[in-house]
């Protein structure tokens, strides 16, 4: 089926190849959590070797109890800091040097990972104003604030959606002294900032952030619909105080989809009314845009004007397109769906295998030809119970040459580490879970990243995790190692590889 625009660009329904959409065969290792073991009990064993080991889990672990295969290693935990409470919920990762920045509802905390086995709290940050997604750049730290303020500020109180004066936006920090962050600037954007993205200029003299931000709102006068657009902030980079807006950009003057009502059972999909994320690829002058009813491939070679290339839809399978992820060559995209909007039961029986999961699409053709073909799906197969809130979440490449292997969070479905290599046959390597949470509360791995040989965690309820990953699929990544990594920033491996 060919949908297009009013522009006349194509745009590919996925319903048309949903008679085509391949069952999930995904393997996995035992449940038991068995001690990890060096890589040396791994290595030498071929693909088929590897795979033989592999068993399908049976059963829901039990309330906090942890289960792994036996190639991944739980290294260490630290649970939320003060003045942080168990209803600060833990959200997105960036990394620099020797500190993990993890962002959370009510501030951010900087870790020391140093010793990867005994992270420490370098700083910590009281500055509220969800969800608080965060990256950096040099002696520079930005957080987006997506919920009404009554000021800039980080003493800043809660307003309701209707009050005019309230404010949204993004916040910047100078972490120059990682153990004393100093609030030095904030940009205040329509209808506030879900997520941002930030994009190096060609120079080196400033940072864009391209801010993503959504509707309809029934209430916050600057969500009504048509909202469609995203703001694009300037850092210099010398003088981060005169941070400014330096536009919004329609990104759907069509309107994007238009939506199918429905329930998580019964299957709907979400309005496009901007977008929930943005992953670019600067290297190669590209992003990917996960816009709600809508993926979308752009060209960023002007960075101040991002150009759709072409545009993708699944209104059989894919409820809210949430984030994504290129491989290395840029040749493929993983979008994921947030099925239920993270808050629902959407790994189990009922739900199947092929909703709230990734899409995975291979980029084909060239320059402004170039489209997104979807391949198959990826879901993880373990069975979740219904009081764990579960659906595709954050995840990063694993920088092995040769192949497209990445971890990913799950909420409640923990972490997975899978191959898609064979775009139309992804396949589970590892994993990483914890059993349901007491009294049926929601929680789970936000984001899951691997950062310079180990795997980062941003759990919602639990805190910050450690793990290792010891198999010879992935060993290869230990020897790459980069001083900075905002995921939504996908830098190129090409040169890193060893030779």
């Amino acid at each position: 089926m060919d949908v297009r625009d009013s522009t006349g660009r194509r745009r590919t329904s996925v319903a048309a190849l949903g008679a085509f959409a391949l069952s999930l065969s995904v393997l996995t290792w035992g449940p038991q959590a068995a001690a990890a073991p060096d890589d040396a009990d791994l290595a030498g064993l071929s693909e088929t070797q590897l795979s033989s080991q592999e068993q399908s889990a049976t059963g829901i672990p039990g309330v906090d109890e942890i289960r792994h295969t036996r190639n991944i290693k739980h290294l260490a935990n630290l649970p939320k800091p003060a003045p942080f409470t168990a209803s600060s919920t833990w959200s997105d990762l960036a990394f620099q040097g020797n500190y993990a920045f993890d962002g959370n509802y009510d501030g951010f905390v900087v870790y020391d990972i140093s010793k990867p086995h005994k992270p420490k709290i370098a700083a910590s940050v009281w500055c509220p104003g969800s969800q608080n997604d965060i990256s950096v750049s040099g002696n520079l730290l930005f957080l987006s604030t997506d919920s009404s303020r009554s000021d800039n500020s980080c003493s800043s109180t809660t307003l309701a959606a209707t009050n005019k004066n309230a404010w949204e936006g993004i916040k910047v920090f100078d972490i120059s002294d990682k153990t004393n962050p100093r609030y030095v600037a904030a940009v205040e954007t329509k209808c506030g900032s879900h997520t941002h993205t930030l994009v190096p200029d060609k120079a080196g003299k400033d940072v864009y952030l391209y801010v993503s931000s959504y509707g309809p709102s029934a209430t916050f006068p600057d969500c009504q619909p048509p909202h469609d657009l995203i703001s694009i902030v300037k850092v210099p980079l010398a003088n981060p105080a005169a941070a400014s807006l330096l536009s919004e950009r329609i990104m759907f003057p069509d309107g994007g989809n238009a939506g199918r009502d429905g329930t998580v059972e019964t299957g709907y999909v979400r309005a496009t009314s901007g977008c929930h994320d943005i992953t670019v690829y600067p290297a190669k002058d590209v992003a990917a845009g996960a816009c709600m009813g809508d993926g979308v491939l752009w060209d960023i070679s002007d960075r101040e004007n991002p150009r759709e290339i072409d545009r993708v839809q699944d209104d059989v399978n894919f409820a809210f397109w949430h984030s994504a992820t290129f491989n290395n060559a840029g040749t493929k995209v993983v979008f994921t769906d947030e099925l239920g909007g993270g808050g629902a039961a959407t790994c189990n029986e009922k739900i199947g295998p092929t909703r709230g999961a990734d899409g995975i699409y291979d980029v084909t053709g060239e320059g402004d030809a170039r489209e997104l073909e979807f391949r198959s799906y990826y879901k993880i197969s373990r069975t979740q119970g219904d009081t764990e809130n579960c659906v595709a979440h954050n995840g990063s490449l694993i920088p092995v040459h040769g192949r497209d292997i990445m971890v990913q969070a799950w909420y409640q479905g923990g972490i997975s580490i899978w191959d898609f290599t064979d775009s139309a046959n992804p396949k589970e390597i590892g994993w990483f879970e914890r059993g349901p949470l007491p009294d049926g509360k929601g929680g789970g791995s936000w984001s899951a990243y691997y950062y310079n040989g180990y795997i980062y965690s941003s759990d919602m309820a639990k805190g910050f995790d450690v793990l290792e990953i010891r198999d010879p699929r992935t060993a290869p990544a230990k020897a790459i190692r980069v001083g900075e990594l905002n995921v939504q920033t996908q830098g190129a491996y090409r040169d890193l590889f060893p030779r």
